[in-house]
């Protein structure tokens, strides 16, 4: 039986080109960056090398890339960093209510710490309304934290327009933009962030290894203490192997992401043209097109998500009802939760299918045709 992954969104498989690329570095360059012998200065040059492709992918200085290792550590590093930092300025925070629960859980515990924060709400396509944005800024406000593209719906905030607002306030902006990076187009001059958080293995690169982008004019108290490594801003040996792979992870990202929207796209309109085709009663979860390409929510009136997630698991298709970070949780999706209310059935019938470079029309035509006769003999 034909496996087929449609949980990208989880995690990726690498690119061939970044596992080859890490067993070069793994085989031949083991030096520790820090020493200043040619084998030490070898791993150096890896990495600077590394942060300057990273750098020029998001339209950042290199002295503004934070290697970290990952997505959780780099929105934990901008949230408490900046918070304690500028907190001489003022308590208040805002983010929105379906942060990834890096940022969530982050925003609890400074709450716990003194901070006030306040929980954008979104409307039922999953974005958040600017006037609301406006109406919760306040004098006091020293950082807004709010994600680029949504991991369980795909739905694009209006960062620009929020960065362009904070303009002529003292708050800083931080964006997770660990789903999006490497689908969307980002620069952070054009977006007026201050903080953004990138993670590798959401673009075909290794586990373990992401960076913050903070601008040079932001402050952050650090998280690790230690060595001097990322001028002493992150402690810890650096993960050349790694880095080198997100490097090249990042490159074929670029090259291959116009390519990547269009069959994405593609694949969302097949997935459903099938469902329709088969008659099966559905509803998508945020929008279609104003959305990222490669996550497609869909709601199935009549079914349950764990019923559905064990039976397309016994057909060979790898999907999701959500984060990964909370597989296994009996809570429903606060996502959903914050689009739909804690009463709406769709918190228990929705399925996430996400999408990658190696996934396939034939894949999709295949998954759809199985989650077809899976729906319609769950609703008998």
């Amino acid at each position: 039986m034909e496996r087929i992954y449609l949980d990208h969104a989880a995690a990726t498989p690498m690119h061939p080109r970044v596992i080859q690329k890490m067993m070069d570095v793994m085989s031949q360059n083991f030096g520790n960056p820090s020493s200043i012998h040619s084998f030490g200065r070898e791993a150096r040059h890896y990495i600077d090398l590394a942060r300057e492709t990273l750098a020029k992918s998001i339209g950042a200085k290199e002295n503004e890339i934070i290697f970290t290792s990952g997505g959780t550590e780099a929105d934990n590093m901008a949230l408490f960093g900046a918070a304690e930092s500028y907190q001489h300025k003022g308590k208040h925070i805002i983010t929105t209510q379906i942060e990834h629960h890096a940022v969530l859980h982050a925003c609890q515990r400074l709450e716990k710490m003194g901070f006030e924060v306040t929980y954008l709400p979104v409307n039922d396509t999953g974005i958040i309304s600017v006037d609301d944005f406006k109406k919760a800024l306040r004098e006091d406000t020293i950082l807004v934290s709010i994600m680029y593209g949504n991991n369980e719906i795909g739905s694009l905030q209006p960062i620009k327009e929020i960065g362009q607002l904070l303009q002529s306030h003292q708050a800083l902006f931080h964006s997770d933009a660990v789903q999006a990076y490497g689908i969307e187009e980002i620069n952070v001059d054009e977006l007026h962030v201050d903080l953004l958080s990138v993670s590798a293995h959401k673009i075909n690169g290794p586990k373990g290894t992401g960076f913050l982008f903070v601008r040079d004019k932001v402050k952050l108290v650090p998280r690790a203490y230690g060595g001097e490594q990322e001028r002493k801003r992150r402690a810890g040996t650096e993960n050349v192997a790694a880095i080198v792979g997100f490097q090249e992870a990042a490159i074929a990202a670029a090259e291959e992401r116009s390519v990547k929207r269009d069959k994405f796209q593609g694949f969302k309109k097949t997935f459903i043209n099938h469902l329709t085709e088969n008659h099966i009663d559905f509803s998508i979860n945020g929008l279609l097109d104003n959305s990222m390409p490669h996550v497609l929510n869909l709601s199935f009136p009549g079914t349950n998500v764990e019923a559905m997630l064990v039976n397309l698991d016994l057909a060979g298709i790898a999907v999701s009802s959500g984060s990964a970070c909370t597989a296994g949780s009996i809570e429903p999706s606060h996502v959903l939760v914050a689009m739909y209310g804690k009463e709406s059935d769709v918190l228990i019938n929705s399925i996430r299918f996400s999408f990658g470079f190696n996934t396939t029309e034939e894949q999709i035509i295949k998954a759809a045709e199985e989650t077809a006769r899976i729906v319609s003999r769950l609703k008998k």
